[in-house]
């Protein structure tokens, strides 16, 4: 799509009225390759060829009237390094000791050490003991009454009131005369009572009856009882040992792993620390610099000590030579005729 957008700008290079140099590729992979347009061209392309007809990656995008862009090929970028590597294994060699005898006395045994059971028989010891015979008991004895005697006055007559017959006045006593004849004297006297004192015997406490213990009655025997039951004790029966000669490993065979080590050399290897990649950077050429423009950059870059050429305003090649070697000395991208816009802005540029 790009060369076929090109031979359709070199057909109609009259409408711009200046030449147009498409792309320059390096002579290595280790230079970038460029292709510079101006937006201008751009615009006029895309007129001539069809926006429609033009692929996604044929035009920088977003791009504003008056910019120009160049197409980059970054080459992909490597590193050597040293790399020690084996060239032959690191191995073993094994080599074999033989075993060492030597005949000597050893103790064997005869006969096991064994066991056997030895019964052990009780022992008895006398000893008196207090047999019960009786238990304790209680029994009930009677308690007899006793008696007290108490005088009590009873009485014999209640006290009362009689008729009682009077006597002449002069000598009355009506108590010892009594009559009942009529017209007589009579008179009502009181009669007091008569008592008589008795003596008789009272119950001071009653018959009952209280408990006596008769305490328990014992009786000692002499008897033998158990102090140590029978039992059984373990009888050690030593072993029986002799003397026989044999013979013995002083040193077994033994294996003796001899390490054999690894053999290196050095070789130098190549790595890739970035892809190869093309991508459209924003540029200042001949298109869109102006002399005010350029004599700003070249006094910027001779005072940054890159330009060694006179303050003309002129974008010619001194300039770009200038240019391309500060904008390595900052690892920016270089090229033949144009100059990233990175520079002017490091350069601290307005344009």
């Amino acid at each position: 799509m790009f060369d076929r957008g090109h031979a359709t700008l070199q057909r109609k290079g009259g409408l711009f009225g200046r030449g147009f140099t498409t792309m320059e590729w390096g002579k290595s992979m280790n230079k970038r390759t460029i292709a510079v347009l101006s937006f201008g061209i751009l615009a006029g392309a895309n007129a001539a060829y069809g926006q429609g007809a033009a692929g996604a990656g044929d035009v920088p995008p977003n791009a504003k009237a008056g910019e120009c862009y160049a197409r980059l090929v970054t080459a992909a970028k490597y590193t050597e390094k040293q790399e020690k590597v084996v060239t032959k294994d690191a191995s073993q060699r094994v080599e074999v000791i033989p075993a060492k005898f030597e005949v000597v006395d050893t103790q064997v045994t005869l006969k096991e050490a064994s066991t056997r059971l030895e019964i052990v028989p009780a022992v008895y010891a006398t000893v008196q003991e207090k047999v019960l015979v009786k238990p304790e008991r209680s029994v009930l004895k009677p308690v007899s009454a006793t008696y007290k005697t108490v005088t009590e006055k009873i009485l014999v007559s209640p006290a009362r009131t009689e008729w009682k017959r009077g006597t002449s006045i002069g000598n009355a006593n009506v108590i010892k005369s009594r009559t009942s004849d009529s017209g007589e004297l009579l008179c009502l006297v009181d009669v007091p009572a008569v008592y008589k004192t008795v003596s008789r015997s009272v119950i001071d406490r009653p018959a009952t009856t209280t408990e006596v213990k008769i305490p328990a009655e014992y009786q000692t025997v002499t008897k033998q009882v158990v102090k140590t039951p029978p039992t059984t004790r373990e009888v050690k029966i030593p072993a029986q040992i002799g003397t026989v000669k044999v013979t013995k490993v002083v040193q077994p065979t033994q294996q003796k792993k001899i390490e054999i080590p690894a053999v290196y050399s050095m070789v130098t290897k190549r790595e890739q620390v970035s892809p190869e990649k093309i991508d459209w950077r924003r540029v200042v050429c001949s298109t869109n610099l102006n002399t005010t423009n350029t004599t700003a950059m070249q006094k910027a870059l001779q005072t940054a000590g890159f330009y060694k050429g006179p303050i003309d305003g002129e974008f010619g090649a001194m300039t770009v030579s200038a240019a391309n070697k500060y904008a390595a000395s900052q690892g920016l991208p270089t090229g033949s005729n144009y100059i990233v816009y990175d520079v002017v802005q490091k350069l601290n540029l307005r344009f």
